[in-house]
């Protein structure tokens, strides 16, 4: 079985000053999209911190790693553009659940992502930030002075040299003003979970659309491609460790099987998140507990009052961040013009069948460069 308990050697938490500050590296893209899809979905803020919160520190523990625990991205900007509702966000996430313990368990991961091929992602990424842009705009137009101030203050952040922190510092400023408008909220546990499929053979078909298809298809691909090979390959190159591409999908497989179910969203390990980590200064486990506690104690004030105090145009500008963020990524294609195509093409139908026809493009190209 490709999932194995690491062994006390590889196990390491540590909580010097560099956990700490390591642990905004997850946050960087993460808190964003939470807060996004609170203020313009159905989901639970409490509930997705608690369980943000609990899976950072079960899988830090785990891995002795700082591991990244972040949004599903594609269905994450699917769902903020309106394109998911919230029962099938939670389907496409308890599906990609499945999908990722059985690849995981099988072994099978390496062989997909020969099928996807790297430009593919990059496309698909491109997609996500294009969808997230045109939300952001949407939303700047709300108020544009307050969206100028929000992009003031990234801009002063970035001219600081601090870019990678700038859509946090947005956030925080954000929730500034609502802490403002709405009061110190008082501290209070999490109810019960919500329940976006109904617990009946309707309730769950209801929620089985082609958009839910469509988000699994395109998460898919992200996933295979950045969450797991990628970041495998960056624990080897940064910290020297040994985590297959297959342990990566099972824990992920996991984590949306037991997370969504208890008012969680879709969640993955991503190869950013862990770049983010390293960069702020992480190097073990320990900044996963650090950010879980985070997470945990910020569930506690997470109140309807505080969301609904939030600056929806400074949302915009975080949005737009992101997007960038996550955009640019598709510079580093090795074939940009297939990736671009795919980006604008999921733009005039939708992901799925962007990402499918960007599949069978790079097929029919890689054999004529091996002259088959």
């Amino acid at each position: 079985m490709a999932f194995s308990v690491p062994s006390a050697s590889t196990t390491r938490l540590e909580f010097a000053s560099n956990e700490v500050t390591g642990a905004i590296g997850d946050s960087i893209t993460a808190l964003p999209l939470i807060v996004a899809l609170a203020l313009l979905t159905d989901v639970s803020l409490p509930h997705v911190l608690v369980a943000f919160g609990v899976f950072q520190v079960v899988w830090g523990v785990w891995y002795g790693l700082p591991i990244s625990v972040e949004p599903m991205k594609a269905l994450a900007a699917l769902a903020i553009a309106g394109a998911l509702t919230y029962a099938e966000l939670a389907l496409a996430g308890l599906i990609l659940g499945v999908l990722l313990l059985a690849m995981g368990l099988s072994g099978t991961l390496a062989r997909l992502e020969r099928w996807i091929g790297e430009p593919v992602v990059r496309g698909v990424q491109l997609a996500v930030a294009l969808v997230l842009l045109e939300t952001g705009v949407r939303l700047v137009v709300v108020d544009v002075v307050v969206a100028a101030a929000g992009a003031g203050i990234a801009l002063a952040v970035v001219l600081l040299g601090f870019r990678n922190a700038s859509a946090v510092v947005v956030l925080a400023v954000g929730l500034g003003v609502a802490v403002y408008s709405a009061g110190l909220p008082t501290p209070s546990a999490p109810g019960a979970p919500p329940v976006p499929l109904a617990p009946t053979a309707s309730g769950v078909g209801a929620a089985l659309t082609l958009g839910t298809l469509d988000g699994v298809v395109a998460q898919l691909a992200m996933t295979v491609g950045n969450a797991a090979l990628a970041t495998s390959l960056l624990f080897a190159d940064r910290f020297g460790a040994d985590v297959s591409p297959d342990e990566l999908s099972t824990s992920m497989g996991v984590t949306n099987l037991l997370a969504v179910p208890a008012g969680g969203i879709p969640m993955c390990h991503g190869c950013d998140g862990v770049a983010g980590k390293h960069a702020f200064g992480a190097r073990t486990g320990g900044a996963n507990v650090v950010l879980g506690a985070g997470y945990l104690g910020a569930a506690l004030v997470a109140t309807t009052a505080l969301l609904v105090a939030f600056p929806l145009a400074m949302l915009g500008v975080l949005l737009a961040i992101v997007s960038v963020s996550l955009g640019r990524s598709v510079l580093r294609s090795s074939n940009l013009a297939l990736s671009v195509a795919i980006g604008a093409m999921a733009l005039v139908t939708n992901l799925g069948v962007a990402f499918v026809a960007g599949v069978l493009v790079h097929l029919v190209l890689r054999r004529r460069a091996r002259g088959i």
